[in-house]
């Protein structure tokens, strides 16, 4: 069974930081793209940074050069380091798991992130 756990929401104050986490358990994780998606109350999920098997990286222009994007093939474990937070990235982030051989795709619970002073 594929599971996915986030961890390191909270609430911070603009400018702030937060460290996201998932773990990951069940899946063949050196073989598959990994990436962090947010969805705020009444909007669409939308993409924030995805990292491939390789540790090749990409973002959405709204956090390139705020967020980071890392894993950690040996724990299972991708990382969301968010710097220089804003009101407008709260939202509920989610890992998703995308295995490239078979093509299967999962999702975590999600994790709530608030930006507010």
């Amino acid at each position: 069974q594929v599971q996915l756990v986030e961890s390191g929401g909270g609430l911070v104050q603009p400018g702030g930081s937060l460290r996201l986490s998932c773990a990951a358990s069940g899946i063949s994780f050196r073989s598959s793209h990994m990436g962090w998606y947010r969805q705020a109350p009444g909007k669409q999920r939308e993409l924030v940074a995805i990292i491939t098997s390789g540790g090749t990286t990409n973002y959405s222009d709204s956090v390139k050069g705020r967020f980071t994007i890392s894993r950690d093939n040996a724990a299972n474990t991708i990382y969301l380091q968010m710097n220089s937070l804003k009101p407008e990235d709260t939202a509920n982030y989610y890992c998703n798991a995308y295995h490239i051989w078979d093509r299967s795709n999962y999702w975590g619970q999600g994790t709530q992130v608030t930006v507010s002073s």
